[in-house]
């Protein structure tokens, strides 16, 4: 089989590092090009039609979070308004990519220098997980995970100044795609899909 040439899209760094984790994981013959974006859905939301017009000549990955939509039809269907073309994997982490880290308990527990009991259960109802990473990461035994994840101390931040180079670390050197697929369905789906995806060019319309 040919190459798959493939544009990324994504809102951070931590999600552009865990689209190539994936895709490395999957063992097919991705070959990445650009990657888009590493500023937020905004920017995302607003391009994405742009995208799945380029999609026709070469096929994008795009991820964004679910965040407060009831699911990711939804979500999809108010950013695109159009059926997504089939070249463009248009992936939704629920409720966010936080979560996919979170269904490895076992090393972001031993990562985050954390007792795996503080770990929540079922990490696709987690309401906010990207909170809720911090918080564990504010319990950390090493000040080092704290500096770099948890806001400083009267910050407005979400998150700590190194939060996205912290846990792309975790994604690239200790997550376990396999067991976190387990745990959530839409990182299950994602991989699933990207095993599965064969590009159709616009002349075998």
């Amino acid at each position: 089989m040919s190459p798959i040439p493939l544009n990324l899209a994504v809102e951070d760094q931590l999600s552009e590092t865990i689209l190539r984790t994936l895709l490395d994981f999957v063992d097919r013959d991705y070959h990445v090009g650009t990657c888009y974006g590493r500023t937020g859905f905004g920017y995302l939301r607003k391009t994405v039609r742009g995208f799945n017009q380029a999609a026709k000549g070469t096929p994008f990955l795009l991820l964004t979070d679910l965040d407060d939509h009831d699911c990711p039809p939804e979500l999809i269907g108010e950013w695109l308004n159009v059926p997504p073309h089939h070249n463009l994997i248009f992936r939704v982490a629920v409720r966010e990519v936080e979560a996919w880290l979170l269904a490895d308990p076992t090393h972001l527990a031993e990562f985050l220098h954390i007792s795996k009991a503080l770990m929540p259960d079922d990490c696709d109802s987690v309401e906010d997980p990207k909170r809720d990473l911090v918080e564990l990461a504010r319990r950390s035994r090493s000040r080092d995970i704290r500096d770099r994840i948890v806001p400083k101390a009267g910050s407005t931040a979400q998150q700590g100044p190194d939060y996205n180079s912290c846990l792309s670390t975790f994604v690239t050197n200790h997550w376990d795609v396999d067991r976190a697929c387990e745990a959530s369905t839409s990182l299950r789906r994602t991989v699933e899909r990207l095993r599965s995806f064969n590009p159709v060019w616009e002349e075998n319309f």
